[in-house]
């Protein structure tokens, strides 16, 4: 990646309003974008200007290291709340490329793998955030794994026992509090018995206060989400994730506010959206894919499964976004009148979790199709992690209003 391509994402412009801000023809911009010629200092200098500062450390409320880090979701919600990151960690190559695009002004570099990451050197924080792994304990992950006779759970050496170095960071740190993330099926992977380690470890071994809770990010976007959500303070100070009072899910945000408008509104977004507003033509399904799916989901229906793909309008709410979308689409395929069904773009990924607002292309994506789609399957919806941080954020500072006991003698 070159210096302008770096600066140019740092400062969160597209091509076309990089032109219009230094002043210079778009074919002219495009060239440096390529790399076939270099900006001039002047050019450079006023798009540097353009690139938001860092925030104080002393203007944050509360400090977080983000470990398994994937594209930013958790510290997205975090930020919002009021803290700030001082330690990433996330081994995926592509992952961190979309890390540093959207987060540039960090203070420190991305660690790599965790298992060679000493506690000496990661600094002291407040919270601890950690979406470790989840395809060990996920239903999907599981199941291949038995199809392949492989194992599972914590006995997936390559990632199951990543948990074990969370918790090594944590004993050694002590921070105020930590929150995990992970799929819902780690509650009842190996009947129960894998939660019942982690909360054992947690709870008895680290002596910290736990809470915990699955929640639906359909509260919050139009999408079925499941995710448990483990909170442990080092302090008991009350905090209990019970009390979080969700939005109605039936009452939530339909795929109409994450779809692109197609009616000229939106301008050009890399190969997503044409000069014409329409979405690309790549997205669209091929009539041969479109009925193999079918097909495929025909013989699962005849055979009394679910299994198929999923067929949705503007009005509805669409199943959990996959690491796995970027094979077919098959769990979330938008209808489409006159034609075959197309998938999602990465840009509405975006939006279906969080981190775009409805109608936005902020979140730079600086990857592949491909990767994009393994990316956003991957990590968490931003806007849930938001209320979780807005949550914990009074017990994290201090400014809890603790509950009184009242006396036994009172209550009869």
């Amino acid at each position: 990646m070159t210096k302008f391509v770096s600066t140019r994402q740092r400062a969160r412009l597209s091509v076309n309003e990089t032109a219009r801000r230094v002043s210079r023809t778009r074919r002219t911009v495009y060239r440096w974008q390529k790399g076939d010629t270099a900006p001039d200092q002047s050019a450079m200098e006023l798009l540097q200007g353009l690139c938001p500062k860092p925030s104080s450390a002393s203007a944050a409320d509360f400090t977080f290291i983000d470990l398994f880090a994937g594209i930013g979701g958790l510290r997205k919600g975090f930020e919002g709340a009021g803290g700030r990151c001082v330690y990433t960690c996330e081994w995926d190559k592509y992952s961190r490329q979309t890390y540093e695009a959207n987060f540039p002004h960090d203070d420190h570099e991305i660690a790599g793998d965790i298992r060679e990451v000493s506690a000496d050197e990661v600094p002291d924080h407040d919270l601890l955030l950690a979406g470790f792994p989840c395809q060990p304990f996920s239903i999907a992950g599981v199941s291949k794994k038995n199809a392949l006779n492989r194992p599972h759970g914590f006995a997936c050496e390559a990632q199951g026992t990543l948990f074990y170095d969370v918790a090594r960071i944590i004993r050694e740190k002590k921070p105020k509090a930590f929150l995990l993330e992970n799929v819902k099926n780690l509650l009842n992977h190996d009947r129960g018995q894998t939660f019942r380690v982690i909360h054992d470890v947690l709870k008895n071994q680290l002596g910290y206060h736990i809470s915990f809770r699955v929640l639906d990010a359909k509260s919050w976007l139009p999408q079925h989400r499941e995710r448990i959500f483990i909170v442990g303070f080092r302090e008991e100070c009350g905090f209990d994730l019970a009390d979080l009072v969700v939005p109605d899910p039936f009452k939530g945000p339909k795929l109409r506010s994450i779809l692109h408008a197609e009616d000229g509104s939106e301008s050009v977004d890399r190969h997503y959206i044409g000069r014409d507003g329409k979405v690309s033509d790549r997205y669209t399904l091929t009539p041969h894919l479109w009925k193999y799916l079918q097909d495929y989901a025909e013989k699962h229906r005849q055979k009394g499964n679910g299994f198929g793909f999923g067929l949705f309008g503007p009005e509805d709410v669409a199943r959990t976004l996959s690491a796995r979308y970027y094979k077919d689409g098959s769990e979330i395929l938008i209808r489409q009148a006159g034609e075959t069904p197309r998938r999602l773009t990465p840009r509405e990924c975006a939006r279906l979790m969080g981190f775009d607002e409805p109608g936005k292309s902020e979140f730079f994506i600086p990857v592949s199709d491909t990767q994009a789609y393994k990316q956003f399957g991957n990590s968490v919806a931003v806007p849930t992690v938001r209320a979780v941080a807005d949550f914990m954020k009074p017990y994290l500072t201090g400014t809890a209003v603790k509950h009184q006991l009242i006396p036994e003698a009172e209550c009869a």
